[in-house]
């Protein structure tokens, strides 16, 4: 497992690399100054603008820029922004309230969209499938936003049963509402995955010779049949936990959140450059620490794996 482990991580390495590289060359070499425009509609005189490139290292060829942003990566010094604030603290303010957003969403996706899924499988063509077939389809259909405003009014105002906005130091109650929205596309994909998966996998031959050997039908769906059914279940939730932090932005604007979501979109209007690459690589961390992640799950979910 060990000697898988490493494999993996040299093969990070390189995928960080590129995707890191990409992204800055796409933020950087982006059409527009955005020393210039910090002055707005006046400017700023040449001096000051030559100080501030000469600040940040803008003055410096392409490649060394990205060498020296390696260089705070490595080290967690991502540098200040344009209105003088540590990225560091930044990023330290806004990821902890969208990591607990986004994990809430996942357990919510998970739990629900994973035990629905099974039912639906397990009871193909029938009256609970077709229903769970359509209200997946809805929340497919259904734009984020509008979600998110429909349960305002309906479960905010009209039930209160939740707070309408979170605020700026939200607890477990003021995410709920927020977190089932962000979980409201992810939950339909995964109880679609995890149905057809299911009713796949039920009528397979292992399937068959386990229920010959006279295992219970509980026995059959938690031992054989659930767990093959959660790889492709398994590698959509590895991958949606970066797509939820970083698809929170719409979420977050919608309930006031002060997370990642309304800091990069602050950020992007401003033009501060450093802030996006520097926020954004973080979430490409994520993404390689979930897919890693995955990958070691595979191996306890599938022994074929395991063994090979």
């Amino acid at each position: 497992m060990l000697w898988y482990l490493g494999r993996r991580l040299l093969q990070v390495i390189p995928v960080f690399l590129g995707a890191t590289l990409l992204l800055y060359a796409m933020v950087f070499l982006r059409p527009g100054d955005p020393v210039a425009a910090l002055g707005g509609e006046r400017g700023l005189p040449d001096a000051v603008q030559d100080q501030i490139r000469a600040e940040y290292n803008l003055d410096k060829p392409f490649i060394v820029q990205y060498l020296l942003f390696l260089r705070g990566v490595v080290t967690l010094d991502f540098g200040v922004d344009f209105r003088g604030r540590e990225i560091t603290d930044v990023i330290a303010g806004a990821f902890p309230v969208t990591i607990q957003l986004a994990l809430m969403a996942l357990a919510i996706e998970a739990i629900f969209g994973i035990g629905f899924g099974l039912i639906a499988g397990m009871r193909k063509g029938g009256i609970f499938d077709a229903s769970a077939l359509v209200v997946s389809l809805v929340f497919i259909a259904v734009p984020t936003f509008v979600v998110g405003f429909v349960m305002q009014i309906v479960v905010g105002v009209k039930l209160g049963w939740l707070p309408v906005t979170a605020g700026r130091d939200p607890d477990f109650f003021s995410l709920l509402m927020p977190a089932m929205v962000l979980a409201a596309v992810s939950f339909a994909y995964v109880l679609r995955l995890t149905r057809t998966s299911v009713a796949e996998n039920m009528s397979a031959d292992y399937v068959r010779t386990a229920r010959a050997r006279g295992l219970n039908r509980t026995q059959v769906t938690g031992r054989h049949v659930l767990r093959n059914s959660l790889i492709p279940v398994v590698t959509f939730l590895g991958a949606d936990i970066g797509a939820l932090m970083s698809g929170a932005i719409i979420t977050e604007g919608i309930f006031n959140i002060n997370g990642v979501g309304g800091t990069l979109y602050d950020a992007i209007q401003r033009g501060e450059s450093v802030t996006v690459v520097s926020m954004t690589t973080v979430l490409v961390l994520v993404y390689i620490a979930a897919n890693l992640l995955v990958d070691l799950l595979y191996a306890a979910l599938d022994p074929r794996i395991r063994y090979a």
